[in-house]
């Protein structure tokens, strides 16, 4: 049972895969629509076989190289043998398949989170070669000193599914890219955000319900267990708190832009959603319903304020990732001990701190050598005519383009 759950979870976070093409493709202008679907095609398939060829047994090492932070290279895992005979196997038996595959979505999903933010002016192949580093090495081992047994595991600190390994994780990595790349050409003029409309909200909204599908299997099957009824019990109780914080989050959002711009921000109601499903991926288990709608709710109201914050501060966000998924994910990480008896707010700050360190400062390392060795945004020709038909020579809408 431990096993289905695995792979049944397993799928459903895959499909958050089309999830961030659907949303990315929707928010970015039709001349980059391309772009990002090839992005986040080649990001996924990336991550699939650095995590096979060295993230995860970096992130769960049998024995550490340097205890509790950093575990052995290339290690190739072995799944089972086929036909394993049953009578070897329990009700809560996990196969190492069925565990990786579940893993790998989860360091995929990372990766992903950095591909809306830089869209539009980041070149193809400096992002997926970051993406190598990011799915490889960064995420296995920050992850590795929670989920693999490390130092912040022993410490106290306590993410549930990821809020902060795997969405503040991701941010972090974003915000790197976003401050070497710059923003998108006249986003910024004489002290005013010029807005660029997104290209297709119907496939942002699709996105979106992909994404709050998905997540159910984010967070249920982080439960990791599914052998006995209290386990199966834990399931359902996690799944009506996902969906809670997702609702709360998308009607803050709803109430708090009509009552800040008298009108409703579409894009601000999918990204609250979003935002109260990474505030309640911390800890999805222990609140009551009406914990995780006030925990989802200022998930909400954080993307609300953080989006413009942004601006202000001149970091192009295009799809507002960084407010999501990395400040909403320090939200998640904070409201853990409300409801999650052993945890302390002290630890939890401790824990996100330390993983966003890391990872920033890693991931700033990586671009800027990328970009001193290859460069990393296009020319200005190059992204005012579209990355779709300069770097790929295939447009998304090409009857629009000729009509």
């Amino acid at each position: 049972m431990t096993t289905l759950l695995f792979l049944i979870g397993g799928f459903l976070v895959m499909w958050m895969a089309a999830g961030f093409a659907m949303l990315e493709a929707g928010l970015v202008r039709s001349k980059n629509v391309t772009t990002q679907l090839t992005k986040n095609i080649a990001l996924f398939s990336i991550a699939a076989i650095m995590y096979w060829l060295v993230g995860f047994n970096l992130m769960y090492p049998a024995e550490w190289m340097m205890e509790g932070y950093l575990g052995p290279f290339f290690a190739i895992t072995a799944l089972e043998p086929v036909g394993l005979d049953a009578a070897n196997a329990s009700l809560d038996y996990a196969s190492v398949a069925s565990d990786f595959f579940f893993q790998l979505m989860f360091c995929a999903t990372t990766a992903s989170i950095v591909s809306g933010t830089l869209a539009e002016r980041i070149k193809l192949w400096p992002f997926l070669i970051f993406v190598v580093v990011l799915t490889g090495f960064i995420y296995p081992i920050e992850a590795s000193w929670q989920w693999g047994g490390g130092w912040l595991s022993e410490m106290g600190f306590s993410d549930f599914a990821g809020s902060t390994l795997v969405h503040a994780a991701g941010g972090f990595a974003a915000l790197a890219g976003a401050l070497v790349l710059g923003p998108r050409l006249g986003r910024y003029v004489d002290g005013r955000v010029v807005p660029y409309p997104g290209s297709n909200l119907a496939l942002a909204t699709l996105g979106t319900f992909i994404l709050w599908l998905g997540w159910f299997g984010f967070n249920g099957g982080s439960q990791l267990a599914a052998g006995t009824v209290g386990d199966i019990t834990d399931v359902g109780r996690i799944f009506a708190n996902t969906n809670m914080a997702a609702a709360a989050g998308s009607v803050a959002a709803l109430i708090l832009t009509q009552v800040m711009y008298r009108k409703v921000d579409l894009t601000m109601v999918l990204n609250g959603a979003l935002a109260g499903l990474v505030s309640i991926t911390a800890g999805p288990l222990d609140p009551t319903l009406f914990g995780a709608l006030w925990i989802g709710a200022i998930g909400g109201v954080i993307v609300v304020f953080a989006v413009p914050m942004l601006d202000k501060l001149k970091i192009d966000d295009v799809v507002g990732a960084i407010p999501v998924h990395l400040i909403a994910g320090f939200w998640g990480t904070l409201a853990v001990p409300f409801y999650t008896e052993g945890t302390s707010f002290v630890t939890q700050i401790i824990g996100f701190l330390s993983i966003g360190i890391f990872v920033f400062v890693v991931s700033l390392v990586v671009w800027l050598i990328l970009k001193g060795f290859m460069g990393l945004r296009v020319s200005e020709e190059a992204e005012l005519a579209g990355l779709d038909t300069t770097e790929l020579g295939m447009e998304a809408y090409p009857e629009f383009a000729k009509g």
